[in-house]
């Protein structure tokens, strides 16, 4: 592999900006070549003409001070190496304005490292201390409740080893209190802690704490290490092109910098990969590693040709069932039209859900190929990553699944020797429904179990809003929700459908019945209003009035459905004016947020004119493209007032195609979305978890109360 394609790979997204600039770089290099390659040839064919460069010395460029942002002692630092390689650099030739660009830009660059990498450390000394201290709170309260001295050796001699830094004596300089003294001053923040559940409780935070902060570490190892390599690379390179020895020189500044002579973040590495093993897996280094190191669990090649496999299966059945529609001409009949509107609801559930995952698995690639760092959006526990193609093999299977199950139901009922079984046939796509809950609830680690249960803590969290607080998984699982109204006017359907206990033309007799229009109108509204509390809780806890509008854009929502749904049930011109003006507003406003707020585009003095400075698709034509897909797919959804008028069956035809257009929409939505999200990340250098913290000191309070 490249080293650049290395490079890329192994670069911390939100981090992008603080590695070193290696394709800038290397453009330099270049032109460097190019010029050389000029000057050679002139000299060839005795060309003589004074030559373009600059009338100073390498080393007096080099040696001029740099302006550095980490503070004096770096500065000195610089300067001290400097000095000490100048009669290295007077021995250098004369460099040309090129060259002078490309010394420059290595001072920028150098400097730019060094200031991030310095405040970084500085960072993560700092969490170490706090990770120390709740350290020894745990410690001293498991003496506490055990009510016997626990031997748990502080330091080995490994440990004491990296204890001499002075960094770290500061962090371990109170590890002498008695447990007394260090619990008088602390408040579990659960207010819990007296017996054995809690404190696997509390042990579980800090596990996943000292976890967390682990990798924060290792990924600051690899930005130092990555750096410097690249630091090496494109030196080793200006040798060769310009055969001088300033390369070699230079990167001896490199390595004598803040960046190449830090210990810190190994140094704190050590300490925790010590208090881990000690504390969180009994003395068992190699299970204690495992759980600070998980890795990244490799797709398999059973789950691609399953994935291909299933989704060959559904287009064979599809066609199988279109096949059969048309040989019975099902649509020419009455009786087979009554058939296709009393059936096809039940079954484009399935369809509304299957194209919902399918587009989450695009989505899901495409974030993967722009560099998107969804996990650590999404909060995925590390080594747990749910990729496209898991995501792709659930909707292939069912879909399989709802489409084997309609061709069954078809052929049972309509085919006139098996209309004896036509009772048993009206149950199937209930069976089909009720296998699909067993799935989703079934408590075997089987079929990405973890995954399964956090989809349905996050589903619960989000119909018991404002009363939790809301994450980024809870809102945007919310925001799916709402693109999938007409699924769920369908899971009321099957309650009327199989509660009615008659076998003919159920859907008109439900149509017709007052607890389902009643319900119709509260299910309509219910994803709606869920997130309309959503960012009534936020708003309370962050205080910001963006929520508020928020909230306002989904009340509006609220209203343009109830007033849609109205128009349906009772009919009439005033109703559909109505339905149509509330409809047209509320598009209005939620394609405007959509777009200017959700995915940042629209800025009109951005350095790319009407979208946002950063972009991760190159070709800016996608995102106007887009732009214009959401406003069309937007103003579909108005269509579905036009459609009352329709006949019955071409009226469901119709509400079916727009619902599908509308997760199509949600799907582009998400992706843009997310990337607005990622790029917010990057701006400000977030790429780690906090992870909350069991215990809070009286000391600390008063220092904020102060």
């Amino acid at each position: 592999m490249k080293f650049k394609n290395e490079f890329k790979k192994q670069m911390v997204l939100e981090w992008a900006d603080a590695y070193l600039d290696y394709n800038g770089l290397k453009r330099l290099l270049l032109e460097i070549s190019y010029e050389k390659q000029i000057q050679k040839s002139r000299a060839s064919s005795g060309y003589s003409k004074k030559k373009p460069a600059v009338d100073r010395k390498c080393s007096e460029f080099i040696s001029q001070p740099r302006k550095s942002h980490v503070g004096k002692d770096i500065e000195n630092q610089n300067q001290d190496i400097e000095k000490s390689q100048q009669h290295d650099f007077r021995k250098s030739q004369e460099i040309s304005e090129i060259e002078v660009k490309f010394f420059k830009k290595l001072d920028e660059e150098l400097n730019k490292l060094n200031s991030f990498y310095k405040e970084s450390v500085e960072a993560v000394t700092n969490e170490a201390s706090v990770l120390t201290k709740q350290m020894e709170t745990l410690i001293a309260l498991r003496r506490k409740i055990q009510k016997e001295s626990i031997c748990i050796p502080q330091l080995d001699q490994a440990h004491k080893e990296v204890s001499s830094s002075k960094h770290l004596e500061e962090i371990t300089k109170e590890n002498s209190q008695n447990s007394q003294e260090i619990l008088k001053h602390v408040k579990v923040l659960d207010d819990s802690g007296t017996d054995n559940d809690d404190r696997s409780k509390i042990e579980e935070q800090l596990k996943k704490a000292f976890a967390e902060f682990y990798q924060e570490l290792y990924s600051l190892k690899q930005f130092s290490f990555m750096n410097l390599s690249a630091f090496a690379r494109i030196l080793r390179k200006y040798e060769k092109i310009s055969s001088s020895a300033a390369g070699r020189s230079y990167m001896e500044i490199v390595d004598n910098s803040y960046l190449g002579t830090s210990d810190e973040v190994a140094d704190l590495m050590k300490m925790v990969e010590i208090t881990f093993i000690k504390n969180f897996s009994n003395s068992n280094y190699k299970e204690g590693i495992k759980l600070l190191k998980p890795k990244t669990k490799r797709e398999k090649p059973i789950v691609t040709f399953s994935s291909g496999f299933l989704f060959g299966c559904t287009v064979a059945l599809l066609a199988a069932s279109v096949l059969k529609i048309l040989s019975q001409r099902l649509l020419e009949k009455e009786d087979g039209t009554h058939y296709m509107e009393n059936i096809f609801p039940l079954y484009s559930l399935f369809g509304f859900i299957v194209l919902h995952v399918l587009m989450y698995a695009a989505d899901l690639h495409f974030w993967r190929c722009c560099g998107v760092n969804y996990p650590f959006i999404f909060g995925s526990k590390r080594g747990t990553k749910f990729g496209c193609q898991q995501v792709f093999l659930l909707g292939a299977g069912l879909a399989v699944l709802a489409s084997a199950s309609f061709l069954a139901s078809l052929y049972v009922d309509r085919d006139p020797s098996t209309r004896k079984y036509r009772t048993e046939a009206e149950k199937v796509p209930l069976g089909t429904a009720a296998v699909v809950l067993l799935i989703a609830f079934c408590p075997f680690n089987i079929l990405y179990k973890s995954i399964r249960f956090s989809f349905i803590r996050c589903f619960l969290r989000c119909i018991s809003a404002p009363l939790c607080k809301v994450k980024f998984p809870d809102y945007f699982l919310a925001d799916q929700l709402t693109s999938q109204v007409q699924a769920s006017r369908c899971i009321v359907l099957y309650i009327c459908y199989y509660g009615l206990g008659e076998h003919s033309r159920k859907q008109n007799k439900c149509h017709t019945h007052g607890v389902y229009n009643t319900l119709s109108f509260v299910i309509a509204v219910i994803p709606f209003w869920l997130r309309f509390l959503q960012c009534v809780r936020r708003l309370l806890e962050e205080k910001e009035a963006m929520h508020g509008y928020n909230a306002l854009k989904y009340l509006s929502t609220i209203v343009a459905v109830l007033i849609r749904t109205a128009c349906e049930l009772r009919k009439g011109v005033s109703w559909m004016v109505l339905a149509l003006i509330s409809s047209a507003v509320s598009m209005l406003i939620n394609t405007y947020w959509d777009i200017v707020v959700d995915w940042g585009l629209l800025r009109k003095h951005s350095k790319n004119k009407y979208l946002r400075d950063r972009l991760l698709v190159s070709n800016k034509r996608v995102y106007f493209a887009a732009i214009i897909v959401n406003v069309v797919l937007r103003v579909a959804w108005i269509q579905l007032v036009l459609a009352f008028n329709l006949r019955s069956f071409q009226k469901l035809a119709a509400v079916t195609s727009i619902s599908c257009l509308e997760i199509v929409r949600r799907g582009l939505w998400n992706f843009f979305s997310l990337e607005n999200e990622h790029l917010n990340n990057v701006n400000k250098y977030r790429s780690f978890k906090s992870v909350p913290l069991p215990f809070s000191y009286s000391d600390d309070e008063n220092d904020k109360d102060d």
